[in-house]
């Protein structure tokens, strides 16, 4: 077999896993393939185990270039985790996809696969062959995925309370939890905003996350509108306008250049006169033409030169300049304006409208931004995220990315399943008790695969301080006295088992997709039985 799998840093603080004395090694085919798979695979699953749950624990992790990222959503973790291995590779795959298609759920997916794995070890000591292994394991989930559409209850969807509590769930594991209502709402109010109820459907692209460093927590807001980072051009332009025409332009505010390259030759002090009077003639038509369709504001993609604001300025046209794409793109949305790529082109009919737009000031240095609110089309919003460093606001940032995630699958699927390893111990009494009816060697699998699912509770139990055999046994016992697949891990000492009256949630869409892929991952790593490396002897 192959030797051990050992977990070190390099010097930038960068986990890898290294498979010992494999080098010294024959080629690996068959059963110890396999097995030395299994043991990668396992190497990054026990790392991601104790983020699992609202005790879990953060990670540290260190770019080559020095920068650090605190955090315990599994999707970030496995993405800059510096994984050798060929098969531990699968297991990255295997996070992201889950944050693709759900966005929650991250850590949980890899630590089931992880336990699959482990007991498909044991399975392969015992002389099963590693497809009968697979096969039951997929009749075992196809029975899990049953028995969570038979325990699902339908969500009401309009009860923005019972969604803040599911968003809760979600936040509970992440840094952000001491302010844990109010991002909940913050989450729950701007999927809302977005979410079309009539096609169940949400588009994240309207939502905007600005974070600023400074200020606490606390201070974070949902801004039914646009914020950019920028200010008004001019220090003396006004910093409040209410009923507001603004202009969108992506054409810069000077003179007209030709393409090809120019020459131009001043030879007196009148042709420079000239120049100057064509150049401020030029400026003052342009201005003209945007005062003269009513527009009250003007949003430049580009730039201006100084001659040009001190123009604006002095005929009382605001101006804001270097405004990106992507927020052009949000405030034409928001203000139901057209991006008006040339002066010619400008008509009444093009101008967004916007019930006020102002300055706001915020920490110590008087940083400024423009907030765009009271819209036309309010569906736009963002989220102005403040925190006392560049971690904090980027962990935010995740945290509400995935609490974002859980709403919007509740919009596209009502029906939830109850957490704190409720669900997944359900699961396991239910498939238990079908292993007597399989046929075949098949049956070991199965009994196999619900002692994995077991493995979730166990996890959450053990990071919660809690002894996480006596816990879970119990759980077991009480599941099936009382037949009450409600009843979880009490993780934060509650006092109570039951996962409906602590409010911990979960979607049944995001637990039947840990279920599955986790499961189709496992089958994937017990059918590999021999890595090839090209220009290499041997297997790394």
């Amino acid at each position: 077999m192959a030797g051990q799998a050992q977990l070190i840093f390099d010097e930038y603080g960068q986990p890898f896993i290294v498979m010992r004395e494999q080098d010294k090694q024959k080629r690996l085919t068959g059963v110890e393939a396999i097995k030395s798979h299994i043991l990668a695979a396992r190497a990054v699953a026990n790392t991601m185990r104790t983020s699992l749950g609202p005790r879990g624990l953060d990670k540290m992790l260190v770019s080559p270039d020095g920068d650090v990222t605190i955090t315990n959503d599994g999707a970030t973790i496995m993405e800059k985790m510096d994984v050798q291995h060929h098969i531990a590779k699968l297991m990255v795959e295997l996070s992201k996809s889950q944050d693709q298609e759900i966005g929650d759920g991250t850590t949980g997916v890899v630590v089931l696969a992880g336990a699959l794995l482990e007991e498909a070890e044991h399975l392969l000591d015992r002389g099963i062959h590693p497809t009968k292994i697979a096969d039951g394991y997929d009749l075992a989930c196809k029975a899990s995925l049953e028995t969570l559409d038979r325990l699902a209850d339908q969500f009401p969807v309009e009860d923005r309370d019972r969604l803040i509590e599911t968003a809760q769930t979600s936040l509970g594991s992440k840094i952000v939890n001491r302010c844990i209502r109010q991002f909940a709402e913050i989450a729950v109010d701007s999927v809302l905003s977005v979410a079309d109820l009539k096609t169940r459907d949400v588009n994240f692209e309207l939502i905007k996350m600005e974070g600023k460093i400074g200020g606490r927590l606390e201070d974070t807001m949902l801004v039914k509108g646009i914020i950019i980072d920028k200010t008004m051009s001019h220090p003396q332009m006004p910093k409040e306008l209410k009923n507001v025409k603004v202009a969108i332009l992506t054409c810069p505010f000077e003179p007209p250049k030709p393409k090809t390259k120019h020459k131009l030759d001043v030879t007196s002090t009148e042709d420079f006169k000239k120049l100057r009077e064509y150049e401020k003639e030029t400026f003052e038509t342009m201005i003209r033409q945007v005062k003269e369709c009513g527009a009250t504001l003007a949003l430049c993609q580009w730039g201006f030169d100084d001659e040009a604001n001190h123009l604006l300025h002095h005929h009382n046209l605001p101006a804001v300049r270097w405004v990106g794409g992507p927020e052009i793109e949000l405030i034409a949305i928001a203000t139901n304006g057209r991006i008006v790529p040339r002066f010619a082109e400008l008509t009444t009919e093009k101008l967004g409208s916007a019930g006020l737009v102002r300055e706001i000031t915020f920490g110590t240095s008087n940083d400024r931004m423009l907030v765009i609110e009271e819209c036309p089309n309010n569906r736009a919003v963002t989220v102005f995220i403040r925190g006392g460093n560049k971690m904090m606001i980027d962990e935010a940032k995740r945290s509400l990315h995935d609490a974002m995630c859980v709403v919007r699958n509740l919009v596209r699927d009502s029906r939830i399943v109850y957490g704190g390893g409720a669900a997944e111990m359900a699961c396991a009494v239910e498939v238990a008790k079908q292993a007597d009816k399989i046929e075949g060697i098949e049956q070991y699998a199965f009994r196999a695969f619900v002692d994995a699912l077991e493995s979730i509770p166990m996890a959450l139990a053990e990071n919660s301080g809690l002894p996480p055999i006596d816990t879970v046994a119990a759980l077991k016992a009480m599941q099936i006295a009382q037949s009450n697949p409600r009843l979880g891990v009490d993780a934060l000492h509650k006092g109570t088992n039951d996962m409906q009256a602590q409010k911990v949630i979960e979607t049944l869409v995001s637990k039947k997709e840990q279920l599955s892929l986790a499961t189709q991952v496992v089958r994937m790593i017990l059918k590999i039985d021999d890595v090839r490396v090209p220009n290499d002897e041997h297997e790394h």
